[in-house]
């Protein structure tokens, strides 16, 4: 089912191809969000127009390959799309729903991030210190620093490599554990680094734990209180949660699906779990409005200093299509025009969440399973289709060929 939401939250029907803007403050409980100063309008930033129609194409085609349900949300200056396909829950069969909760996975890590970034602006942490300055004796290398934690440059081992070689199995096993979170960096540490402190990219849920532990040693509070004092609750973020060790999302949400390792295998429901296992670096609940509304604030300089976002912007190429920079993702897209997020994978949700440098227009996106590469990719498309327009990449319709 392809479906879009007008301002009163009419559904059409299933044999519709594209959206129906609608301004945000007509759509049903939205607010209008803060447009980026200067731009009166999409035209003006110089983008083409959002391609709907692509954008339904790629939730489609992410159904073909494997997903149970899609969604997508595009925030274009306060004019909203929308889009849904396939299904919330193949227990009840209940439709996707634009609104739907689900589990963020990395995208949680642009949250820990501006967490410690606004340390920095209160001048209660430095970027170039080591770790081992505020967590004594926690790293074997006191040149790792707060920065390349951040960046992913700091050699940390990534414990969840052995933890998930097997997807299902590995996942059962922590599905209801709790860890502390000095246990998953001795994980890490029984195995030798990956380089030198700052000497290369090597992508480590690890260096977001130890963000967690920063955040927490700082403040002398947990993760969630200060998610919920300094991002959550000013942005008015109603659907983005931190409910670890809790096991379920609250409210109306998309249940996740793991593929299995073994094709024919039946898909797992894996809704429910603590993960524990990623905490600070992926265990955020959000929705795709809540997803549309952070970023934009973000990007948009509402959430720190300009020299801090600053810091947070400046990139490292990982490959020829995207760069990171401190808890932030660049992606540069088949039209040329570059934006700025994260994906995020926890079993059972892929994510995608990107905004323009200025906040102006932003998209977020679900497909509601993982493990599965042809999805994955698939659901890549949203970006183009959302920034590029008519311009971007074509991407598969249901058949869900490559």
């Amino acid at each position: 089912m392809v479906s879009a939401r007008v301002s009163r939250g009419a559904v059409l029907g299933a044999v519709a191809l594209s959206l129906l803007a609608v301004p945000a403050r007509a759509a049903a409980g939205e607010p209008r969000p803060p447009a980026a100063a200067g731009v009166k309008s999409p035209a003006a930033a110089g983008l083409p127009a959002p391609d709907t129609a692509g954008l339904a194409a790629v939730l489609r085609s992410a159904v073909a390959a494997g997903a149970p349900g899609a969604l997508a949300r595009i925030d274009d200056h306060g004019t909203v799309y929308r889009a849904t396909h396939g299904l919330a829950d193949r227990g009840t069969r209940r439709a996707m729903g634009a609104g739907d909760r689900f589990r963020v996975g990395s995208v949680t890590k642009t949250f820990s991030a501006v967490v410690l970034l606004q340390l920095v602006d209160e001048h209660r942490l430095t970027l170039d210190a080591p770790v081992n300055r505020y967590l004594p004796g926690l790293l074997p290398d006191d040149r790792i620093t707060v920065r390349q934690v951040l960046s992913h440059r700091s050699g940390l081992y990534d414990f969840t490599n052995d933890m998930f070689a097997d997807s299902v199995a590995g996942f059962e096993a922590v599905r209801d554990r709790v860890f502390t979170y000095r246990e998953l960096v001795a994980l890490s540490l029984r195995h030798p680094r990956t380089n030198a402190p700052g000497a290369a990219y090597s992508y480590s849920n690890t260096n977001f734990v130890v963000a967690g532990m920063l955040i927490e040693k700082l403040t002398g509070h947990s993760v969630r209180t200060e998610y919920e004092k300094r991002v959550f609750g000013p942005l008015k973020l109603r659907d983005t949660f931190y409910v670890h060790p809790g096991t379920t999302i609250p409210g109306t949400h998309a249940h996740g699906y793991l593929t299995p390792d073994r094709a024919g295998d039946p898909l797992v429901d894996s809704t429910d779990q603590t993960v524990s296992w990623a905490q600070s670096a992926g265990a955020i609940i959000s929705s795709a409005r809540d997803l549309d509304t952070f970023y934009r604030a973000l990007l948009g300089g509402r959430l720190m200093s300009a020299a801090r976002l600053a810091e947070m912007e400046k990139m490292n190429r990982v490959d020829a299509t995207t760069a990171y920079g401190l808890g932030l993702r660049r992606r540069d897209l088949s039209c040329g025009i570059s934006v700025y997020g994260h994906t995020g994978t926890v079993q059972g949700y892929y994510t995608y969440a990107f905004a323009t440098k200025d906040g102006g227009r932003s998209v977020a996106a679900v497909a509601t399973t993982s493990n599965n590469g042809k999805v994955l990719k698939t659901l890549a498309g949203v970006l183009d289709s959302a920034f590029c327009g008519k311009q971007g990449k074509r991407w598969p319709e249901a058949s869900g060929k490559e």
